[in-house]
């Protein structure tokens, strides 16, 4: 079991501080959005769940809800003695490389930062282009306009690195495909905005769009349950969230922070530094298949991603990577 601290407040705080025996607990940052945003941050929470329920420890944790509380958490977290404290998204990247220098005995886990010069951090990003361009061969052989969609959230490097995967896969299984694509905003709400996902989708859906990709956090929970009431097929992302809409969710991109953070959770302490980017070769990402679509994908569309799948992780086939080339080949991101 988890205990949720809103450790901003100065009671909460010095109840922290004066804990004792849970002083070396670790604790989690969600990201806004919160835990239970059905993506990203729910990734990691079943990840410190699992992590909870196998070892019968705790953890502590909250959820931001301002751009204002990233820093005050992270030193809250660190003064009270947790030890790793695990931060979700971009966005902590700088927070952290000004909060983890002051605790040099504090681990920190850094999921979807790569870039800090910091010693006590670990820092873990994802190939997301690799798992986008699966399930963008994925949208390509299941539509049948031969028009596929992306709605991202925040338009970040981060995200235009999905719409790129999923461009190259989709023209890769089909080169006539037409793709669509929209970002949500250029502010955090875009991740927690389902009523304008719900809006981006029927606006692909007028242009022919009969298969969206949404990249979105919880803005996404909009996307999928639109293409569900529309009669179209939607793509998940970083959760499986193929449960949401069953048969009507072709795919999810998984992107595996749920492991990432249990194995931050496991190794606590002893946590090892640097910088670590998972991809199809580490089961990093990948696509979801259960009870929930198989009845979607035919033998033939699994083959022919299973084989690219391979292809990539061999280097028979290279997939663009939006931040080396600050553009996307395959599409206008």
């Amino acid at each position: 079991m988890t205990r949720l601290q809103n450790i901003l407040g100065a009671t909460t705080a010095a109840l922290a501080l004066g804990a004792g025996a849970a002083l070396a607990e670790p604790a989690i940052i969600f990201d806004l959005g919160g835990k239970f945003d059905k993506s990203f941050n729910e990734a990691a929470f079943a990840g410190a769940t699992r992590w909870a329920e196998e070892t019968g420890e705790s953890f502590r944790e909250i959820e931001l809800q301002s751009e204002a509380q990233r820093e005050q958490a992270l030193r809250r977290f660190a003064e009270s003695g947790a030890n790793p404290v695990i931060t979700m998204g971009f966005a902590m990247a700088d927070p952290l490389s000004s909060v983890a220098p002051d605790y040099p005995d504090t681990k920190f886990l850094a999921v979807d930062v790569t870039w800090l010069d910091t010693p006590n951090i670990r820092q873990v990003g994802f190939a997301e282009h690799e798992g986008s361009y699966l399930v963008g061969m994925l949208a390509a052989l299941a539509s049948e306009t031969g028009t596929v969609g992306f709605v991202g959230g925040m338009d970040i490097p981060l995200i235009r690195h999905f719409g790129c995967g999923y461009a190259q896969g989709a023209l890769a299984a089909d080169p006539d495909v037409k793709i669509v694509a929209n970002m949500t905003g250029t502010t955090p709400a875009a991740w927690n905005d389902p009523v304008k996902g719900s809006e981006l989708t029927k606006a692909q859906i007028s242009q022919g769009a009969d298969v969206v990709f949404a990249a979105a956090g919880g803005t996404g929970v909009g996307v999928l349950q639109t293409a569900a009431d529309e009669g179209i097929l939607s793509i998940g992302v970083d959760s499986n969230q193929n449960h949401l809409h069953s048969g009507k969710v072709l795919t999810s991109m998984l992107k595996r922070v749920d492991v990432a953070v249990y194995d931050a959770l496991k190794a606590g302490e002893n946590l090892e530094t640097g910088v670590f980017v998972l991809g199809l070769a580490d089961d990093g990402v990948g696509y979801a298949l259960d009870e929930h679509n198989e009845a979607l994908i035919t033998p033939e569309m699994k083959a022919a991603v299973d084989e690219a799948r391979q292809q990539i992780i061999d280097g028979e086939i290279s997939v663009a990577s939006y931040y080396e080339n600050d553009s996307c080949p395959a599409y206008n991101f």
